[in-house]
């Protein structure tokens, strides 16, 4: 999908969204912000050309992302409720592999040259955002430690404080022993696991609640 398509999606797929954020999945606590995490050592430091909201290929480029292609929608909204539009949202993530398009990630695991490794996604109508990607991989950190699939997410706008968290996959079995994931209390891990919304293709929810400036 091109940018005004993703826009066009993201918006019109998004009306109703923060009601049903709150009403359905049982994730919102009002007054409590999506939990706050680290922003790594991986953040991009490499402009692309390609600046789409469709991370599974690359413009120039007919071959796709190798990988489990998944797409993410979900709703930035605020600690009481309320949708919040033309928020960025900043996400990058490692690619099927385990490894980041970085130049500081020495996993010895594979680069994936169509793999666009990252994107800014406006929050649309209703605060609502959309993209597509492949689903992250499992990649050590040292000491006996791997990182569960996990997408970083940095949120910005004026008037809100920043928000730099981490999304999780549900039913991954590294959750139960991810050391940044299990500091959280119970409450604080449901905010940060998506949900899963369709099986065709793998789509997941996601919900991110900002506190105001």
């Amino acid at each position: 999908m091109n940018r005004r398509s993703f826009l066009k999606t993201g918006a019109v797929g998004s009306l109703g969204v923060a009601s049903q954020a709150i009403g359905s999945n049982g994730n919102v606590t009002l007054g409590l912000q999506t939990p706050t995490e680290i922003e790594g050592p991986f953040y991009p430091v490499i402009a692309q050309q390609d600046k789409d909201f469709d991370l599974t290929k690359v413009k120039g480029r007919k071959a796709k992302a190798l990988g489990q292609h998944i797409v993410i929608h979900g709703v930035v909204i605020d600690t009481e409720g309320n949708p919040v539009e033309g928020a960025t949202v900043d996400l990058w993530q490692a690619n099927a592999a385990g490894r980041y398009s970085h130049p500081h990630d020495s996993n010895p695991a594979p680069v994936d040259d169509n793999f666009q490794g990252w994107a800014i996604v406006p929050s649309g109508q209703s605060g609502g955002f959309r993209f597509r990607t492949v689903l992250p991989g499992i990649y050590p950190v040292g000491g006996g430690w791997s990182r569960p699939p996990h997408i970083h997410f940095k949120v910005t706008k004026k008037g809100y404080i920043e928000l730099t968290t981490q999304l999780y996959f549900p039913g991954q079995p590294l959750n139960q022993v991810d050391r940044l994931l299990q500091r959280k209390s119970k409450q604080e891990q449901k905010l940060v696991i998506a949900e899963k919304s369709s099986d065709t293709p793998d789509t997941f929810y996601y919900q991110i609640i900002v506190e105001k400036a």
